[in-house]
C-alpha cells in the first residue's frame, strides 16, 4: 500500500508565493509515522502536484496537511485526487481544528484533529482492511468523519507524554521531494505545544468573559490547565495550547539524529522550531506538571546548552557549511543568561519576536504572555549578545483602535532605532479552537484606519531597513529560478530577502547548489532584492 502526503501548508489560493524555501515539520513528522510501518509514502509539495497531478495514479491513500487559510487549494487537490483515484483521502493539520468546514468545504471524508501520530497509527488497520464504518471510527479518538450520510465530530485525544512523542522519528527522506531542498530552511521540532496559559479577558462572541478569578495568571501548573468559564487557553488569537497542549521537549538524541541525517542528504539550512525555543527543557524542571506558565521558571540553560553544543559537535564534523537558527522566543523569557548561550552558539542568527501590539494594555487583554515594554527589553538583550532580532505584529485584532495603533508603530519605531532588522505585520485571522475563533476577520489594512496606520509604519520602515542592505556583501545558496524572467535566485544563508541575480548564461547550471558572496545592488520589494555575485 502507498501514501502520498501532499504539503499544502500555506498556499492559500493557489501556488504559495512567500516562504518558498521553507520546509516544514508536520508533513514529515507524519511521513515517519508511516514509514515506521514499512508502508511506501512519498511527500510532494502542493506547487509539484499541480505541475504534475497525473502522479495521484500511483498512490492508493492521500493524505493533505494544510492550515485554515488553504480551502481553495486543498479543494483543488481533492477534485484531482477524485479524478485520478478512488482511494481515501485524509485532511489533517490545522485547517482541521474546524471539522465541520474541513469536511463539508473540501470533501474529505475524513480529518486528523490536533496531534496525528497516535491517531493516524490507529487508524491504519481500518484504512488497509476498507473498515471506514462509523461504528469503527466513532471509537478513534481525534478524528472527524463524513460516512453513511453522517458527520461526527470524536472526542479530542488527550496530548501525548513526552515520551511517547520522542518516540516517533521524522522523515527525512521526504525532504528531497522538495524542489531546491538543499537551500531551503528545514523545520526541525524542538519543542510541541506552548507554555502560555494566560486567557483573553474580552468578551467573546457567545458571551463567555473573564471571571477575574486569576487562576489562569497566579494559579499552579494544573489549576492555570482549565479555565472555569471555557476560555481556550494562551493568546486570543492563537489555537496552539488548544491544539496541542502544553509545551514538551524533544529528546536531544532525537534532535541531533535528526539533524545529522539531514545534513547527510545535501540540507545546509536548519531551523530549530517551536513556538518558543526558550521553552526548551522548561517542561523537565517542572515534571511532572504541565508546563502552563510562560514566566517561571526560567529558561533551562543547562539543557538549551546541550543541544546546541550536540547539534554543533554535528555540524563541525559535517565539513560543509551548515546554518543553524532558532525561530520564535517569548520576550518575557529572554534574559542575560539565555541570550548569552543564543550568541555563542547562534551568533548572527535571526531571532524571531512576537509583539503583535504596543499598548501594554491591550496586550494584557488579548492574553500575550510579554509586555511591549518587555519586547523592547529582548531585543536590546539580543543585540548585545550578537543576535539579529526581527518582530511580529497583528493588524485588526479584537480591541484595536486608534490609540492601540499609535502605541504599536510607536513600538515598531524604538524596536527598529535599537537594531531590529524586518517587522513583520500579518491581518488577523480568527482560528478555530483559539478564544477569537468565532470573531470576524479583520478587514484589508487599507479599508480600516488604525490598521493601516500599523501596516504603512511597517511598510516604510522596512524599506529603510532594506535600502541598508545596498553595498552590503551577503552569502547565499544559489537555486533555480522560478520564473522566466528571473535569471538566477539566491537565498540569503542566513535568512533574508530573496536575491536575483544576474549571471552569464555559461555559469548558470554550475552555479546551483552553491554558497557564494553576493554583493546586494538595489531593492526591488519588501521581500526581494537583486546582486551581483563577487566570488
Amino acid at each position: 500500500m502507498s501514501f502520498l502526503i501532499v504539503d499544502a501548508l500555506g498556499c492559500g489560493k493557489g501556488r504559495r508565493l512567500a516562504t518558498l524555501d521553507v520546509i516544514g515539520s508536520g508533513p514529515r513528522i507524519i511521513a515517519g509515522v508511516l514509514e515506521k510501518h514499512g508502508f511506501n509514502v512519498r511527500v510532494i509539495h502542493y506547487n509539484t502536484l499541480i505541475s504534475n497531478p497525473s502522479v495521484l495514479r500511483d498512490f492508493d491513500f492521500l493524505l493533505v496537511s494544510a492550515m485554515s487559510v488553504d480551502f481553495p487549494a486543498v479543494r483543488r487537490v481533492k477534485s484531482l485526487w477524485d479524478k485520478f483515484s478512488r482511494g481515501l483521502a485524509i485532511i489533517g493539520g490545522p485547517i482541521a481544528s474546524d471539522p465541520y468546514d474541513a469536511i463539508v468545504r473540501t470533501g474529505f471524508p475524513l480529518a486528523v484533529i490536533g496531534e496525528g501520530e497516535e491517531t493516524l497509527e490507529e487508524l491504519l488497520p481500518y484504512i488497509l482492511r476498507g473498515e471506514l464504518s462509523r461504528d469503527k471510527l466513532s471509537k478513534i479518538k481525534g478524528i472527524a468523519f463524513s460516512v453513511e450520510n453522517c458527520f461526527q465530530v470524536n472526542q479530542l485525544r488527550p496530548i501525548m507524554s513526552r515520551d511517547k512523542l520522542n518516540s516517533y522519528f521524522p522523515s527525512v527522506r521526504a525532504v528531497r521531494e522538495y524542489p531546491n531542498f538543499f537551500a531551503c530552511r528545514v523545520y526541525v521540532e524542538v519543542v510541541r505545544g506552548c507554555s502560555n496559559y494566560y486567557r483573553t479577558t474580552f468578551s467573546l462572541p457567545d458571551g463567555r468573559k473573564c471571571i477575574g478569578c486569576d487562576l489562569c495568571r497566579s494559579g499552579d501548573f494544573e489549576e492555570r490547565y482549565n479555565c472555569p468559564v471555557n476560555i481556550p487557553p494562551g493568546c486570543g488569537y492563537c489555537s496552539v495550547p488548544s491544539l496541542f497542549g502544553p509545551a514538551r521537549s524533544k529528546s536531544v538524541n532525537l534532535i541531533v539524529n535528526e539533524i545529522d541525517e539531514l545534513i547527510k542528504i545535501g540540507v545546509r539550512r536548519i531551523i530549530l522550531s517551536g513556538s518558543d525555543f526558550l521553552d526548551y527543557g522548561r517542561d523537565l524542571l517542572v515534571d511532572p506538571k504541565p508546563l502552563t506558565n510562560p514566566r517561571d521558571p526560567p529558561p533551562n540553560i543547562d539543557m538549551i546548552d546541550e543541544l546546541l553544543s550536540s547539534i554543533q559537535n554535528v555540524v563541525g564534523e559535517a565539513k560543509c557549511k551548515v546554518f543553524i537558527g532558532i525561530e520564535n522566543v517569548k520576550p518575557c523569557l529572554v534574559n542575560d543568561d539565555a541570550a548569552r548561550i543564543l550568541g555563542k552558539y547562534l551568533k548572527g542568527s535571526p531571532v524571531h519576536i512576537g509583539c503583535e501590539t504596543g499598548s501594554i494594555k491591550h496586550a494584557y487583554a488579548l492574553g500575550r504572555p510579554s509586555s511591549p515594554n518587555e519586547v523592547i527589553r529582548a531585543v536590546k538583550i539580543l543585540k548585545r549578545y550578537g543576535l539579529r532580532p526581527y518582530l511580529y505584529f497583528i493588524h485588526g485584532l479584537p480591541g484595536q483602535n486608534f490609540e492601540t495603533a499609535k502605541a504599536t508603530v510607536a513600538v515598531m519605531e524604538k524596536a527598529v532605532s535599537i537594531g531590529v532588522e524586518k517587522i513583520t505585520v500579518y491581518r488577523f485571522q480568527p482560528l478555530p479552537m483559539s478564544a477569537f475563533g468565532n470573531f470576524p476577520r479583520a478587514p484589508p489594512a487599507y479599508k480600516d484606519p488604525a490598521s493601516f496606520m500599523i501596516w504603512d509604519a511597517a511598510r516604510k520602515l522596512n524599506e529603510k531597513l532594506k535600502e541598508k542592505l545596498v553595498g552590503k556583501i551577503v552569502e547565499a545558496i544559489v537555486v533555480k529560478p522560478f520564473s522566466r524572467k528571473v535569471s538566477l535566485v539566491a537565498y540569503p544563508f542566513r535568512h533574508g530577502p530573496v536575491i536575483y541575480v544576474k549571471a552569464p548564461h555559461e555559469f548558470k547550471e554550475g552555479l546551483i547548489g552553491r554558497i557564494v558572496k553576493i554583493k546586494v545592488t538595489r531593492v526591488i520589494s519588501d521581500r526581494t532584492v537583486e546582486g551581483e555575485i563577487l566570488e
